[in-house]
């Protein structure tokens, strides 16, 4: 097995495939072999031993090689007998001769895999040019860098520097590497070389710091991109970020600047050549963070009302601690306005010289002036964000004491109080937009009748639950006997109090019908959470218009925090947590604001907000209308991790794993970990792949945990929490966060993100997204009776146009899984990768063959010229299959969306008389119900299925427009001047088309040749 750290050049790899290693060859009938595997010494046949054939039929020629796959990417290692048996990282076929005929290996590890797959591809690329790659004849552009590095340090021209210098300059390359591994190389090799305790010499320094800062994943990476050996060339680089991370638009003077702001080297620089060096520091930079820069600044729809989105929120704002112990502190309401939060509890109290004062908890001792929090709250209330900041006002203070908190916030806070009465005309509270840099007061409020400077009102909230802490058992069983504490309220404080009046949740049924859209109630978690286990739909439905507002139970003392997704779920917008607390409820919130600017403000997901739909918070499969994606993460490796900060174990070992996790709607929560690598904190290479199927995007976060498994009292290492809408694809790194959210400097994770159904992606399916269906397997989605005959006649005619739609995008969606299959790649692959894909087997193919793709017409055609193997004529046929389903989606879906909005439209129609008309027909109670439940899940299926072909349509355009980037790319363009890769690649005239064909389930016979034996 070769060692993570040696694996940093061909050269090495070269070495190990000398020597060999026993893999398992896999023949056609699933049957696996052990044989010997190992490299010519003249570098041009690949044997391997034992083997019943002759010694010379056991091998393989080097330049009959067309490519190199890893991963099961054949129809042999995808066969259902051999799939489950190893992991997908472990296998790699090597594709040959001119049949296109596959060797299928399977190796102990994968970084076996990784070694032969990069000497093999390096091999196919450079075959006819590697005299000296074993022991290079001549120094790279990266020796030359580093031997300018030494001559720099080495002032007095003695050849060679001490060794404190000589570890500072390789910390100083390296920031995160740890001094006394950097000094602990030296030394091995010193030892090695009988020059224990000399100064070091350049050829030891090159060697050390070839060796410790040479990543083999990205070596491996820049090998498979290159085609200048060691470095990326300009075109390289613009191959990579196009294909690989999905970047549009790509331009060589882009890569260019690429090369000249990460490149160390003078040399690559001026030669326009990103060596190993500046290709880690560009994939260690922002440029390649797993964040979407777009999602940094705010990025949604600000114009909707405040009701239909989430809203970040801080429970005691003012504690350090947790409830019983903890000290209030007015810097806390610092940190959580600079956190992003807009909406911020306030609990007054009595104060001395009639001053109210700000405190939570048992202690009295550590009470804040309400005039210095409001000072504060001033000051920082639209620092981080300028949308509206909501005070949540919980007062026991007297009367007297009442009109003073009115005075100070009308003095303090002056005009941006939103003093402004709601208007009658209105059915829904005004957008963040219009309510920028204004303050909110949620409070109680008189009835609008009184006329005297004071009234009684309830105290049924959290404030209640305070008090019920604070008195004592007498006064507690008093409280407990009238149910509600009444309290005086004076006007003054009264009328501040506009947009968010605090009332009593009685039902969802007296709410939908009393209910103001200025009211707001407030729910106790343990009573929130049995609303959202006995009734989803209703609190969804509740939610569309009225905010609510979940605080945590008075049982959490020690100030935990409840799972804010188990209350996102039924679209409560602001679920309050308590900021002090640090741990994964926090991680989830703090994680999932970041997606909007963290301006504190995120849109719910449409299903969730739109007035007729149908939403369970408790789904646990497909939404209908929403398109179910597939999350492919594949954890390649850690940097720099540290022991964590609790731990006991001595010394600086370090075992990591990794947790892979997905919170979101019940359907979607999953975990997977990795393998513990042992004792290798410094760059421990995981190599394994995970999926996960997401039914709502919207409503889902990705976290990544890494934990230590030597450990003594904490495991805990970093985290880094994502909404999935902000993951960029391709090659990502992705920095860790201390438990209490501090980045780790130098301190990353790795991964491969690909997503189906994206930009950059494949197409999804409903369940498991390599598997295609014919008609008689497709699930059609289909509308519900409602028992009301003349709204069920008008859903029964949508049945057609919803099966035109599945058919359409499906028909797609199977085309080019297969093509892409036939490429040697995943349903994630995008069509960029597939057409490289194509254009590398010409490029290591011996025949006089041709391959073109025309992009005279809208609709590029590929061609093939001189003899054509098996092989790639099914490529042909199915690259030609792919593009006539493109073809017939793109000039159907505008006449079937229209059939399927006007559907929608002519139900919405009913929306207002729909309970008249059921009862009329003699509905009622729950078959009533039942009814406008069947009725809102139609028009979310229309609205849904309508959507999802108009994005399938979308999709398949930019597939069409991926094609011609990819075909200038690779060299394969024919008559590319006509249509410009931005141009839209729709036809002047859409031709008629018959019935809809379905692409069958099977896979195409014979897709490969079978295995040598």
């Amino acid at each position: 097995m070769p060692s993570d750290r040696k694996m940093n050049s061909t050269a090495a790899c070269m070495a190990f495939m000398l020597e060999g290693c026993e893999m398992k060859k896999v023949r056609s009938n699933s049957r696996m072999y052990n044989r010997y595997f190992l490299l010519d010494p003249d570098l041009r046949w690949l044997r391997w031993e034992p083997s019943k054939k002759d010694s010379e039929k056991a091998k393989l020629e080097i330049k009959s090689i067309k490519e190199v796959r890893l991963g099961k990417k054949t129809p042999v290692l995808r066969s259902n007998g051999l799939s489950d048996q190893f992991p997908d990282e472990c296998a790699f076929s090597i594709i040959y001769g001119d049949n296109y005929e596959s060797l299928d290996l399977v190796a102990s590890t994968a970084d076996v895999v990784s070694t032969w797959v990069m000497g093999l591809r390096y091999l196919v690329s450079y075959g006819r040019h590697t005299v000296g790659v074993v022991e290079p004849s001549q120094s790279s552009v990266r020796t030359s860098w580093i031997g300018s590095v030494f001559e720099l340090a080495d002032i007095e021209r003695q050849g060679h520097i001490d060794l404190f210098r000589a570890t500072q300059i390789i910390k100083g390359l390296n920031p995160g590497m740890r001094e006394s591994r950097i000094e602990l190389k030296f030394k091995e090799l010193q030892k090695a070389k009988d020059c224990y305790g000399e100064g070091i010499d350049l050829d030891t320094f090159v060697e050390v710091y070839c060796e410790l800062c040479t990543r083999p994943e990205i070596f491996f990476l820049l090998v498979q991109f290159s085609s200048n050996k060691e470095y990326l060339d300009s075109k390289d680089l613009m191959l990579f970020v196009e294909v690989e991370q999905g970047v549009e638009g790509v331009t060589e003077e882009m890569c260019r600047e690429i090369v000249h702001k990460y490149e160390p080297s003078a040399e690559g620089r001026d030669r326009g050549y990103l060596s190993i060096d500046g290709f880690t520091h560009y994939l260690l930079s922002s440029e390649c963070h797993i964040f979407d820069p777009q999602h940094k600044r705010v990025c949604q729809d600000m114009t909707q009302p405040l009701s239909h989105y989430y809203i970040n929120s801080s429970h005691n704002a003012s504690l350090l601690e947790d409830h019983y112990w903890g000290s209030s502190d007015i810097s806390s309401y610092v940190r959580a306005l600079r956190m992003g939060c807009r909406s911020l509890e306030v609990v007054v109290w009595d104060g001395p010289d009639c001053e109210p004062v700000v405190y939570v908890g048992s202690s009295v001792a550590s009470q804040l002036a309400f005039s210095k929090v409001l000072d504060v709250i001033n000051q920082y209330a639209f620092e981080s964000s300028e949308y509206p900041l909501i005070l949540c006002l919980v007062t026991h203070c007297s009367v007297p004491q009442q009109r003073v908190m009115a005075q100070h916030m009308k003095k303090i806070l002056g005009d941006k109080l939103h003093t402004e009465p709601p208007s009658l005309d209105e059915h829904y509270l005004p957008s963040p937009e219009k309510l920028k840099g204004k303050i909110l007061l949620k409070g109680k409020r008189l009835p609008p009748d009184t006329q005297d400077s004071e009234g009684e009102v309830t105290d049924e909230e959290e404030g209640l639950e305070m008090s019920r802490r604070m008195v004592s058992m007498d006064e507690k069983d008093q409280l407990n006997g009238i149910g509600y504490k009444r309290l005086r309220l004076c006007k003054e404080l009264s009328d501040l109090v506009t947009l968010c009046k605090s009332v009593q949740f009685r039902d969802f049924e007296s709410s939908k019908r009393e209910q103001k859209y200025w009211e707001i109630c407030s729910f106790n978690e343990v009573d929130a959470n049995r609303f959202a286990n006995e009734f989803p739909e209703d609190f969804v439905c509740y939610n569309k218009r009225f905010l609510s507002r979940v605080f945590p139970t008075p049982m959490r003392i020690d100030a935990s925090n409840m799972n804010p997704q188990d209350f996102w779920k039924c679209g409560c917008q602001i679920v309050a947590m308590n900021y002090q607390t640090p741990g994964l409820m926090m991680d989830l919130n703090l994680g999932w604001f970041r997606q909007n600017g963290n301006c504190g403000y995120v849109l719910r997901p449409a299903i969730m907000r739109e007035e007729v739909s149908y939403f369970s918070a408790n789904a646990r499969d497909s939404l209908p209308g929403v398109s179910a994606q597939l999350l492919h993460i594949k954890v390649i490796s850690g940097q720099n991790l540290p022991k964590p900060r609790g731990s006991a174990a001595k010394g600086d070992v370090v075992e990591p794993y990794i947790y892979v996790e997905i919170h979101g709607i019940p359907a979607d929560c999953a975990e997977q970990r990795t393998k513990t690598v042992s004792q290798n904190g410094d760059n421990p290479i995981f190599d394994e792949s995970f999926e996960f199927q997401i039914n709502l995007p919207e409503l889902a976060v990705l976290r990544f945990v890494v934990l230590d498994d030597d450990y003594i009292g904490d495991e805990f290492i970093g985290q880094y929490t994502i909404p999935f809408e902000c993951l960029q694809p391709g090659y990502r790194h992705v920095p860790l966060q201390s438990l209490t959210g501090e980045f780790l400097p130098n301190t990353t994770l790795f991964v491969h993100v690909a997503i189906t159904n994206r930009r950059g992606g494949g197409k999804a399916h409903k369940r498991g997204l390599s598997v295609r269906k014919g008609r008689k397997a497709r699930e059609y989605t289909s509308t519900k009776t409602t028992g009301i005959k003349v709204v069920d006649e008008l859903f029964r005619a949508s049945t057609q146009p919803l099966r035109e739609a599945t058919d359409l995008r499906e028909n797609v969606q199977n085309a080019m899984v297969s093509f892409k299959e036939l490429c040697g790649l995943t349903p994630a692959a995008n069509m960029k990768q597939c057409i490289l894909t194509v254009s590398s087997w010409l490029l290591n193919s011996e025949r006089s063959l041709r391959v073109t793709v025309d992009l005279s017409e809208a609709y590029p055609t590929m061609e093939a010229q001189g003899p054509v193997p098996e092989l790639l004529r099914k490529v042909l046929t199915a690259y030609d299959t792919m593009i006539q389903t493109s073809r017939t989606l793109i000039e159907s879906a505008d006449s079937v969306y229209c059939k399927l909005t006007q559907a929608q439209r002519a139900g919405l129609d009913f929306h207002e008389d729909l309970h008249r008309i059921g009862a009329k027909e003699g509905l009622k109670g729950r078959k009533l119900q039942k009814a406008m439940e069947s009725y809102a899940w139609n028009i979310t299926v229309l609205k849904g299925q309508a959507d999802l072909l108009k994005h399938a349509k979308g999709e398949a355009v930019d597939t069409l427009r991926q094609i011609q980037c990819a075909a200038h790319s690779c060299g394969l363009a024919k008559n590319g001047a006509s249509t410009s890769p931005a141009s839209p690649l729709l036809p002047p005239h859409p031709r008629p088309h018959g019935p809809l064909h379905t692409i069958p389930e099977t896979e195409p016979p014979d897709t490969e040749p079978s295995t040598p034996h």
